[in-house]
């Protein structure tokens, strides 16, 4: 019997993309937050329902995923941080979804094993300063806001963030409105 013409067998049309790549990467963020960096690309597929093929055929590898949602993070700042109107709720809103108890430890190890990438390491320091520079406009009508308001903001939110992670009591998002708001009011009064 001959091999099958795919081009003849699916008369020249190719099949549409039913499974989008904010899917797949919205599995992968699911898998982090409840296996951290121990997931494998068949979690990931698992966790979309699609096959490890069609994961891999899109991303590579494990690797291939982490790089693209830490790009996607990254392209979701600008609206996230626009989308506010101050500064604390710019804050909120990029770090909600770590506002979990249960899934801290996860995210908190797979950010650990994301320092240790050079590449991923590379594209933290991009998120990080992509926030630094949405969070500057924000912080014109603070007059007593150093020239570094916003890359200090973003150390505090990220040192907060880390410091709920290893000990969650509470909630992350009150946890971050005492620290933040505690910085930005010293800053009011100066």
């Amino acid at each position: 019997m001959a091999p099958v013409n795919e081009l003849w067998f699916t008369n020249g049309v190719a099949r549409p993309r039913t499974i989008t790549d904010a899917r797949l990467l919205d599995a992968l963020g699911q898998v982090i937050a409840s296996r951290g960096p121990g997931f494998t690309v068949a979690d990931v597929a698992a966790q979309a329902g699609v096959s490890v093929g069609t994961v891999a055929q899109r991303f590579g590898s494990k690797h291939g995923l982490l790089v693209a949602l830490s790009e996607a993070a990254i392209a979701q700042i600008p609206d996230l941080v626009r989308s506010a109107s101050t500064v604390l709720q710019a804050l909120l809103n990029v770090y909600s979804g770590l506002d979990d108890p249960a899934t801290a430890p996860h995210n908190l190890a797979q950010l650990a094993a994301d320092l240790a990438d050079p590449e991923l390491r590379g594209l933290l320091g991009r998120f990080y300063s992509t926030l630094a520079d949405e969070l500057t406009p924000l912080l014109i009508p603070l007059q007593g806001a150093p020239p570094q308001a916003a890359r200090l903001l973003v150390a505090l939110t990220n040192g907060t963030a880390v410091d709920w992670s290893i000990n969650p009591v509470g909630r992350l998002a009150d946890r971050l409105t005492d620290d933040i708001g505690a910085v930005l009011n010293g800053w009011r009064t100066a």
